[in-house]
This record gives C-alpha cells, sequence and structure tokens, in this order.
C-alpha cells in the first residue's frame, strides 16, 4: 500500500479557499471531495485522510496524507497549487534506533471517570494544556514507537463550527489543538507506522493527529 502527501498552497485571491480555510466543516467537505463519493458510512478512514493547516511567511499550507492518491483536479479553478508524492521511501527507510523530526498537531484530552465527573462536575471529555497536554504527548510518543529526545509544544487556536448529520439537530464541533515538534528516536517501527497511517487522538476529520517525521539533520 503507497501513502501519498499532498501539499495544497491555497491561492489568496480564491475566495473559495478563503471560505474553506475559515472553517474545519468546509475544509474537512472540500479535501473528502478529491476522493471517490462511494467509499461507505466513514470515507476519511477508508481512504486514511489525515490533514493539517500550516502557518508560513506566504500564507496557510495545507498537509493531506492518504492512501490514495487524491484527484486534485476536482479543486475549483484558481483555488491552490499541489503538488503529490508517495511517502514510500520515508516509510521504508523507518528502523529501531533512527533519528527522526517529527511534528503532530493534536487535540490532547483526558476522559475522566463517571466518580470524577459527578464529584468534580466534569464533562465527559476534558481538554488538556500545557503541561498536562505535555504528559499526554509523551505517552502519545510512547504508544507510537517514539522516545523524545528534544520536545517543544504551543497551543493553536480551537478549531470548531457546527455539523448537521442527515436528519438530526445541528452538533457543535470543538476540538483544542496543541501542536507538538522535536525529535526523537524510533524505538518500534511497527507502532511507528501504525501511527502515521491512522493518526494520533480526536478530531482527526477536521485537521488534528497527522503525524510527520523526517530523518533528523546529523550535527556536524
Amino acid at each position: 500500500m503507497t501513502l501519498w502527501l499532498t501539499r495544497l498552497v491555497p491561492n489568496a485571491r480564491s475566495w473559495e479557499a478563503r471560505r474553506d480555510l475559515c472553517g474545519p466543516i468546509g475544509l474537512h467537505r472540500r479535501i473528502m471531495s478529491l476522493f471517490p463519493s462511494d467509499a461507505g458510512p466513514d470515507p476519511r478512514a477508508q481512504f486514511g485522510v489525515l490533514f493539517r493547516s500550516e502557518d508560513t511567511p506566504t500564507g496557510s499550507n495545507l498537509l493531506i496524507q492518504s492512501t490514495q492518491e487524491p484527484d486534485t483536479s476536482r479543486l475549483p479553478d484558481g483555488y491552490g497549487t499541489t503538488l503529490t508524492r508517495p511517502l514510500d521511501a520515508l516509510i521504508d527507510a523507518i528502523r529501531p534506533g533512527l533519528a527522526v523530526r517529527y511534528r503532530c498537531v493534536a487535540s490532547p484530552v483526558r476522559k475522566p471517570g463517571a466518580t470524577t465527573r459527578a464529584l468534580y462536575n466534569l464533562p465527559p471529555v476534558v481538554a488538556l494544556t500545557g503541561a498536562a497536554a505535555d504528559d499526554w504527548w509523551m505517552r502519545q510518543a510512547d504508544l507510537s514507537g517514539l522516545k523524545p529526545l528534544t520536545h517543544h509544544s504551543h497551543p493553536l487556536d480551537a478549531v470548531q463550527g457546527e455539523r448537521r448529520p442527515d436528519g438530526e439537530a445541528p452538533q457543535r464541533v470543538r476540538h483544542a489543538r496543541t501542536q507538538f515538534d522535536g525529535t526523537a528516536a524510533i524505538i518500534d517501527t511497527g507502532l511507528l507506522r501504525t501511527k502515521i497511517l491512522n493518526g494520533i487522538g480526536r478530531g482527526k476529520s477536521y485537521g488534528c493527529g497527522l503525524l510527520s517525521i523526517a530523518p533528523a539533520r546529523q550535527p556536524q
């Protein structure tokens, strides 16, 4: 199975691109429009679609990972420029002990037990920030077959919007986000490949969970 990575640079002059970048629901729909529409009840999972918005000096870029090459010709005229490449060489290079750079924008949360929720009047899912988010990431890194060597995190604006399931009342969507960057040593190649493929945490339909790695530069 080939894993594909697409970089989409939206055109600031395209009102459709500007509109999509303003909300997670529209952006999710736009990205999924690049894949076949007959993939069953969960096409995002069917095609392994994960994505992340990244701010650059020239504006926002989108990174889209998928198990099927997206049909970027389905984008509206003038929407933006795209470049798609396979990740086979990167995946094949994964081996124990290799030092890599990582990045992941994730939605760290804790799910308190029923007794704790009742005692402290907590919601079923509690967003984590600061040191608690860092602790969450360290656990996720371990479950991803990584041993962090350096680590940096900073909070991002939450993604929020409203989705309308067929025949149901509108539902509010909100995912707190933290960006995690650093270097790590690969400990378990199987775990790492699984997490790269499946993503980490909640909010995968809204730009969370994509784990990116690249070989770390060796000191001169």
